[in-house]
């Protein structure tokens, strides 16, 4: 049984699951369909196209669904999806796609914190930790598992690889590879996040693969494209060298230096 502020309003064309609860003055529009075990608290606004999942837990006076910052929408209809047990928290921004995308989605799991501007046709991983305030440009992607420091200004288009850091008040307008610590200003690469990948379980093997290919690719030695090639000359080619090759080939911004 959902229990829904009686100073909620709840669209009758919006689909509420089992255990729901909508607090006081939020506003569910047509359209919208939320999973079971979902919390929403007071003051939310939850728009037309926008799903939750299971066990989606969003604070007060959030906004989801909100229409694009992008003055090429022409007003097509496009959605926002939540990923089960993310959380959103107070004054968070989510907008829905445009045509390029036709979506926004944010993974499972993940902890967006107040303040933070996810904008239209962005796609956030899994686990992710976006930390308060960060805003950010248009078709930004961000892989599983990556952690956003506060205040943190993204550019549009960039790529953000799997496992990264990005340290507090960076301002990211390159692509950031996967496994690694970034910092600084400019934006650049300062190690492997170690941490972070013992906590998730990587051996010590797979992280000194990791290191030696970093070591090429940011040593002295080589440019970019040598690196990789030297790369693929001497280190075993496990999952994680793979991960990192594969993104390195695929970004179109290019990718921060040392």
């Amino acid at each position: 049984m959902s229990n829904i502020s009686e100073r909620a309003i709840v669209s009758p064309n919006a689909a509420i699951g089992k255990n729901v609860s909508i607090g006081p003055f939020s506003i569910i529009e047509d359209g919208v369909n939320i999973a079971d075990n979902a919390e929403v608290h007071s003051n939310v606004l939850i728009h037309s196209g926008t799903t939750l999942a299971k066990g989606v837990r969003i604070f007060h006076s959030a906004i989801v669904g909100n229409e694009p910052q992008d003055l090429k929408f022409e007003g097509e209809k496009t959605t926002v999806e939540i990923g089960e047990n993310t959380v959103i928290r107070e004054f968070a921004t989510i907008s829905r796609g445009t045509k390029a995308r036709n979506k926004t989605v944010i993974g499972s799991n993940c902890y967006v914190m107040s303040y933070v501007h996810v904008p239209h046709d962005s796609i956030i991983g899994n686990n992710v930790i976006l930390s308060n305030a960060i805003n950010m440009g248009g078709h930004v992607v961000v892989d599983d598992w990556a952690i956003i420091g506060g205040m943190v200004g993204i550019h549009q288009f960039v790529h953000i690889g799997a496992h990264c850091f990005i340290a507090f008040s960076a301002r990211v307008t390159m692509d950031v590879p996967p496994y690694i610590l970034a910092g600084g200003s400019p934006l650049g690469y300062k190690g492997l996040n170690v941490v972070g990948l013992k906590r998730r379980g990587f051996k010590d093997e797979q992280i000194r693969n990791i290191k030696n290919t970093y070591n090429l690719i940011y040593g002295p030695e080589y440019n970019i494209s040598d690196a990789i090639k030297a790369v693929k000359d001497t280190v075993e080619m496990t999952e994680e060298v793979q991960n990192i090759i594969s993104f390195i080939e695929k970004s179109e911004r290019g990718i921060i230096r040392k």
